[in-house]
């Protein structure tokens, strides 16, 4: 299990900022609403906790930082940058380290892109999710399109890198209107889309909506044109889907997000936030205190938030990174599989699912010299839940 740490020892960083203003009706992420936020205990909390797993893991390259929620564009600017000027201090920083930070296109989060450019972070996520207000109301947001394009226009001017988020499939969305939105949304972007089927997630106020009838999601022909024609709209564009749901141009793929997807080590900090970190006895999970103000007094105590560290089975880690690298259009290289789980990729599938999925053209295995692929096919990919349901043993 050492075998990673030593070939691939970079780490990237997660910081999660979990307050939102509002509470979206489709989100089931670790978000909360307060109306007051005490932004210098949560700052303090969030670089001791950062301290603290530096000391524990060494002196690492760190590949990329990545400020999500929640909503961290409501962090105050100047937290951005300590705790960007800290793990450039803690680590050893990359050359051109990527530094993401979600935001969200409402005028008071856009009118602070500056100081958070200023900060370092040098790409930006916004939270657009749609670029028709009708939708924007049914989503719960809190911009119209006007300022999310506005948002993005600003945002082009400030930072290296842009990206944005949009969902779809949406209750009695067309082909044709979201061909139109799409093709509007790619005239607005340079080298990035996260492209979302909605999906009616646990606890959340859509469930409660949906079991009462008062909307319904597009049934699954219907959500599979949709997907297959956002591919084809995206590429005419020039961006590839490079994941399932993102879509870049050649060299502008998310780096920290293709981390997780290669099953790479990350440290996750602040409320709620996961990690994956390789130590001497292989891979362990870690898991922060979901709940912030509880999360603040751990570290405050203790000097991590950290409510589970697991050591990962090869059973564990096989399973995590198929579940993950089979999102990706490259797949999964088979040397990488074996280094990082200690398990040939064959031993870990189902043989007579597997023979089922390459006879139904729903997965293609390229065999060469130096090493194996495994990666799903765009078909594959439609059926990607199901799939590896039954595939994974």
């Amino acid at each position: 299990m050492r075998t990673h740490a030593q070939s691939e020892p970079s780490v990237a960083l997660y910081v999660h900022w979990p307050f939102c203003r509002s509470k979206c009706p489709y989100c089931d992420f670790n978000s909360h609403v307060r109306e007051r936020i005490d932004q210098t205990r949560f700052a303090a909390a969030l670089r001791r906790e950062l301290a603290t797993e530096a000391a524990a893991l060494g002196r690492r390259p760190l590949r990329s930082i990545f400020f999500g929620g929640g909503t961290p564009s409501l962090m105050d600017p100047q937290t951005t940058a300590d705790l960007i000027a800290d793990a450039r201090a803690l680590f050893d920083a990359e050359p051109n380290l990527e530094i993401t930070l979600e935001a969200n296109p409402t005028s008071v989060e856009a009118g602070a892109l500056a100081a958070f450019a200023q900060a370092g972070v040098n790409r930006i996520s916004l939270g657009v999710q749609s670029l028709d207000d009708a939708a924007l109301r049914f989503l719960g947001r809190e911009h119209s399109a006007t300022q999310a394009v506005a948002a993005l226009e600003t945002a082009r001017r400030l930072f290296g890198r842009l990206s944005f988020d949009l969902i779809y499939a949406r209750p009695g969305q067309t082909l044709a209107a979201w061909r139109s939105e799409l093709d509007t949304a790619l005239t607005l972007v340079s080298d990035h889309l996260s492209l979302y089927q909605l999906t009616i997630e646990p606890g959340t106020v859509f469930e409660g909506a949906a079991r009462r009838g008062l909307f319904a999601l597009p049934d699954e022909d219907a959500s599979a044109a949709l997907y297959e024609q956002t591919a084809t709209v995206a590429a005419r564009h020039g961006l590839a889907a490079y994941e399932v749901s993102n879509y870049a141009r050649p060299g502008c793929e998310s780096r920290h997000n293709l981390g997780y997807w290669r099953y790479q080590d990350y440290i996750g900090i602040g409320p709620g936030a996961h990690g994956r970190l390789t130590r001497a006895d292989g891979l362990h999970a870690t898991r922060r205190h979901r709940a912030p103000e509880p999360w603040a007094e751990r570290v405050e105590r203790t000097g991590s938030g950290t409510t589970h560290d697991d050591l990962l089975s090869q059973q564990d880690c096989a399973r995590e990174m198929l579940l993950m690298g089979l999102r990706l259009d490259e797949g999964i290289d088979g040397t990488h599989f074996a280094a990082r789980t200690g398990m040939a990729l064959e031993d870990a599938l189902d043989p007579a699912i597997l023979r089922a999925a390459l006879e139904e053209d729903y997965l293609a295995w390229s065999i060469a010299p130096a090493s194996t692929r495994l990666r799903a096919t765009p078909s594959g990919r439609l059926r990607l839940e199901a799939l590896l349901g039954a595939l994974v043993l």
